[in-house]
């Protein structure tokens, strides 16, 4: 029982990295129906900031941390301009293959950078835990939990208590309806894509003190978010964040009881079998169309 409760926690704590680059991949598809398959890397992004600049540069950790979100929010504006912004009446097909080709610059761009090799980032805290019975509470898993949390919470508030955050929603349901109100749609995306890019470089900033930083590391995380997506139900926000955990849950049980090498395989497993049995999701409606 206290190693399952063990992976309980560890499981959770990946998942909230899902979660948060899952709620990227959600709130840009309700804005703009396109699937940003860059969104993984902007967690890479984001990891690999905080090692140039807190183990290169040497600078505290509060500092990196600041810097590198601030640079995610004007990264996410300048994506939204040089990605969606020039194609986004053309089609949600060349959009797509925009964020999939901007998603190989970026990676191909910190390959030719910094090299191939992977980093470390040290935990942000000096001790690294703390026990309750059989369970070991470690420092950076419960910061990951907690910001997850913190930052669920925030954007709840936000969109339901705030006249920007309705503009927002307004804008993913109908843009067209989102216009002819008055609210300027191009603004609502552009600040859709900057929170995006900060859920984003916040979940590298969170993950990189467990994972080795590497150029790849974008495309894995961005493929379990996807995989969270659609099993939480995709356009769905709770579904991502549901998903999210679920998965990490999943993962971590799998790689302990299962295996190791093919830990990596079970959320796709768990997605053949969502697609099969409940293509919309767990928060997912189904659509019926009339002939």
């Amino acid at each position: 029982m206290g190693i399952a409760l063990q992976l309980l926690f560890t499981g959770l704590g990946i998942g909230s990295i899902y979660a948060l680059v899952a709620l990227g991949f959600v709130l840009i598809y309700r804005a703009t129906n396109v699937v940003n398959f860059a969104q993984g890397d902007f967690a890479m992004l984001g990891a690999f900031s905080m090692v140039v600049l807190c183990i290169d540069l040497e600078l505290p950790y509060w500092l990196g941390i600041l810097i590198t979100l601030v640079a995610m929010l004007v990264f996410g504006a300048l994506f939204n301009l040089a990605v969606y912004y020039p194609l986004r009446n053309r089609g949600f097909q060349p959009v797509i293959i925009s964020t999939i080709g901007a998603s190989i610059l970026l990676e191909n761009g910190v390959l030719a950078g910094y090299g191939p090799r992977p980093q470390t980032l040290p935990s942000f805290f000096s001790f690294q835990g703390f026990s309750v019975g059989p369970i070991f509470f470690d420092s950076q898993y419960l910061l990951i939990l907690g910001v997850t949390v913190v930052m669920v919470t925030l954007q709840y508030l936000f969109f339901e208590r705030t006249l920007l955050g309705k503009k927002m929603q307004a804008t993913s349901q109908d843009k067209e309806m989102a216009s002819l109100l008055g609210i300027p749609v191009a603004l609502m995306i552009m600040l859709t894509f900057i929170y995006s890019s900060a859920l984003g470089g916040l979940a590298g900033i969170l993950v990189a003190p467990i994972l080795f930083v590497s150029v790849g590391m974008g495309s894995s995380i961005a493929l379990k978010a996807f995989a969270a997506s659609i099993i939480g139900g995709f356009g769905d926000v709770t579904g991502a964040i549901v998903g999210g955990l679920a998965l990490g849950v999943v993962e971590t049980f799998g790689a302990a009881y299962i295996s190791v090498p093919y830990k990596d395989a079970f959320a796709f497993i768990v997605l053949v079998v969502f697609l099969l049995f409940r293509p919309q999701g767990l928060f997912g409606e189904k659509v019926a169309e009339k002939a």
